[in-house]
């Protein structure tokens, strides 16, 4: 349902607050399974994967901190991947053409295939209609055609509701020795000020994910990775784009595990299936407790132990599963 400005809501912000945090989170696992498929670690598409990886716990980070801004403290639940689904995504509503190279596609998990780096494009697609457009603002989340249609409505909907902007509450910013050139990665004013500051965590996730249609691709030198980026004007659009090109380049993919049926599983294949369900839900308890205002000492080794948990999935020809 399409809202006016004055139908626009804090309970309405919130929603797309939470579900910004949904929609960073859900990638994660998608990508990393992805990620730690390929055989040879060395690979420019491992590289490359890894890359968006960091960015998008960046990104989770920033939407925490702009939920925590209005007063909203963001829930972390097990993302749910299932046939063709992609959270609050709804791309039926993007241009035919515009879609067309990037079909067929997967939400469900597993090794880095066609479908699957197809879905990692579509995640990440422009709003190619952006420009003078409108921006328009919706009831929930699921009316959106793209990230970047998504976001400006959630820029729109912040600005109208500054006032409620309280700085300082419960931020994180895990993230800064990766970005000299970026000012802050946290919301530490109210009001108008703390608007500008949501504003350019906004920017952030916009211009290193989708790069907000730009002519200009290139992710500009405030927002890219000083430390440890391969390509770091590259936004994750084109860093995917990359992978599907040089694919068709040489013919295929690199080389990946391959998830064998369930129905196959030894008690072995069993038991690291578990350990990564139980390791996913200990990251999850450890970013709700970041994310909430704590410090829980254990979230980087956790985060570390996921990926070894994946990885030794597919090694036992296990799809990896999180839930």
């Amino acid at each position: 349902m399409k809202l006016t400005h004055d139908e626009w809501t804090l309970d309405h912000l919130k929603v797309h607050l939470q579900y910004a945090v949904d929609l960073e989170f859900w990638t994660i696992p998608f990508y990393m399974s992805a990620m730690y498929s390929i055989k040879d670690r060395s690979d420019p598409a491992f590289q490359l994967i890894r890359t968006v990886v960091n960015q998008e716990m960046l990104h989770m980070q920033c939407a925490a901190n702009m939920a925590n801004a209005f007063g909203l403290s963001p829930t972390v639940e097990a993302p749910t991947y299932e046939g063709t689904t992609i959270p609050h995504l709804d791309f039926g509503l993007d241009d035919p053409k515009v879609i067309a190279p990037y079909l067929p596609y997967t939400a469900e998990i597993g090794p880095l295939d066609l479908e699957h780096i197809n879905a990692m494009c579509l995640i990440e697609i422009p709003d190619y209609d952006t420009g003078e457009k409108q921006v328009e603002l919706y009831a929930g989340t699921e009316e959106y055609g793209s990230i970047g249609a998504f976001y400006e409505a959630l820029r729109l909907g912040a600005s109208l509701l500054k006032e409620n902007i309280r700085g300082g509450v419960q931020q994180v910013d895990a993230f800064a020795p990766f970005y000299n050139n970026m000012p802050q990665m946290v919301v530490s004013e109210s009001r108008s000020d703390g608007l500008n500051q949501v504003i350019l965590l906004i920017e952030l996730i916009t211009e290193q994910g989708e790069g907000q249609s730009k002519t200009d691709t290139s992710i500009p030198s405030v927002f890219q990775n000083t430390a440890d980026d391969m390509s770091p004007d590259d936004d994750h659009f084109e860093k995917f784009n990359m992978i599907k090109d040089s694919a068709k380049g040489k013919g295929k993919l690199p080389a990946t595990y391959i998830g064998k049926p369930r129905g196959k599983y030894t008690a072995e294949d069993k038991k690291v299936e578990a350990i990564l369900i139980e390791q996913f839900t200990e990251l999850r308890g450890a970013l709700k407790g970041l994310f909430g205002g704590k410090n829980p000492e254990n979230f980087f080794p956790v985060m570390a132990s996921v990926g070894g948990s994946i990885r030794n999935c597919w090694k036992h020809g296990v799809t990896p599963k999180f839930s």
